[in-house]
């Protein structure tokens, strides 16, 4: 272990000798035949080989030299703690380099580098990400360490998928009517995602709506909790459901006021949702929205039974088990678009 070790402490000090040896030379050359014996050494432990060039005797006996002089009896101790410290290197850098394969796996199949909680990948696309719960003790967290490689293995195949929206039973509010010369797309999103929001304004600006038969699956994150990421999201989701049961326009008009809309003020009404109002002023403001849409007073009363229904609730559970367990998204906003799944903020072209 002491040869491997010292090869890959030899790899990361080269950048710096490199730059040194400009100067001077001699440092460069020195450095440049201790790495090639480091190196053959290497080689041959990886054949199962012997390494027969002395290098890790070399370097106990450079690290050593004073010590046999001033205190022979710790040259033992010292000796068992370079071999000590040697395997720890060794593993250090072979956790470092497999956790970075697994990192760019996961960029790569699962669209975040990190797999339990998709925000904190900088590398990812910009979305609201659904998270696990973090594990508890170091038990957890080797367990957690192995089941993201299988989450990881279990979504390459999905890259290479078409994705066929028919293949999944979304309940959902369209846009307009059926059009079968369009091309159908989903778009999954949370009403208290900002994320979101912009996605939506981008897709209203590029004239994505009238392009495409678009199918909208409004959808409240949980946490690992059960609580939701954004507190009233729950709220709204279940009077857009509850009222596209009456017609689609209502529910269309809650979902575009609160991207789109904004009070006296300027506020954007998401901000105020997820910030300011509690479930009274939530459902006040909706109501509203559905009288500017022309429901009547019977039809608001109805819809507000439905969103407090089982019916809505089963609504909910059955795109969350589509969400999570068949489609695996980590992160909204997410289309299912030409046969492909787009996850994260959608620019205008």
């Amino acid at each position: 272990m002491v040869c491997i070790a010292a090869f890959i402490i030899l790899a990361i000090i080269g950048v710096f000798v490199a730059i040194i040896s400009i100067f001077k030379p001699k440092i460069g050359k020195a450095y440049w035949k201790m790495f090639k014996k480091a190196w053959g050494c290497l080689w041959k432990k990886v054949r199962l080989q012997k390494c027969e060039t002395g290098f890790k005797e070399d370097v106990k006996n450079t690290l050593l030299s004073r010590v046999i002089i001033k205190h022979p009896k710790l040259v033992k101790p010292l000796s068992i703690l370079i071999e000590i410290l040697s395997v720890l290197i060794v593993a250090v850098t072979v956790w470092a380099l497999l956790t970075a394969i697994k990192s760019m796996l996961a960029l790569w199949a699962l669209g975040s580098c990190n797999v339990t909680k998709p925000s904190a990948c900088s590398l990812g696309a910009e979305i609201c990400s659904i998270d696990e719960d973090e594990p508890k003790n170091i038990f957890e967290a080797t367990g957690r360490w192995f089941t993201e490689w299988g989450e990881i293995f279990e979504a390459i195949p999905d890259k290479f998928k078409t994705y066929s929206i028919e293949d999944y039973g979304f309940e959902y509010i369209i846009i307009g009517k059926e059009d079968n010369e369009k091309a159908k797309a989903v778009d999954i999103f949370d009403p208290g995602c900002s994320v979101c929001l912009s996605s939506y304004r981008n897709q209203m600006a590029a004239n994505f709506f009238e392009n495409y038969s678009v199918r909208l699956v409004p959808f409240a994150i949980q946490d690992a909790d059960n609580t939701y990421k954004f507190k009233n999201s729950e709220i709204v989701v279940r009077y857009a459901f509850a009222a596209n049961k009456i017609s689609s326009t209502y529910a269309l008009k809650i979902i575009d006021s609160i991207f789109t809309g904004k009070n006296h003020d300027g506020i954007s009404y998401q901000k105020l949702i997820n910030d300011d109002f509690d479930k009274e002023d939530i459902v006040s403001r909706m109501d509203l929205w559905l009288k500017a849409a022309g429901a009547n007073d019977n039809e608001i009363i109805k819809i507000k039974e439905l969103s407090e229904s089982e019916e809505i609730t089963s609504i909910m559970n059955k795109n969350r088990e589509i969400i999570e367990k068949e489609l695996k998204i980590k992160g909204i906003p997410t289309m299912l678009l030409d046969g492909k799944k787009h996850t994260g903020l959608w620019k205008s072209e």
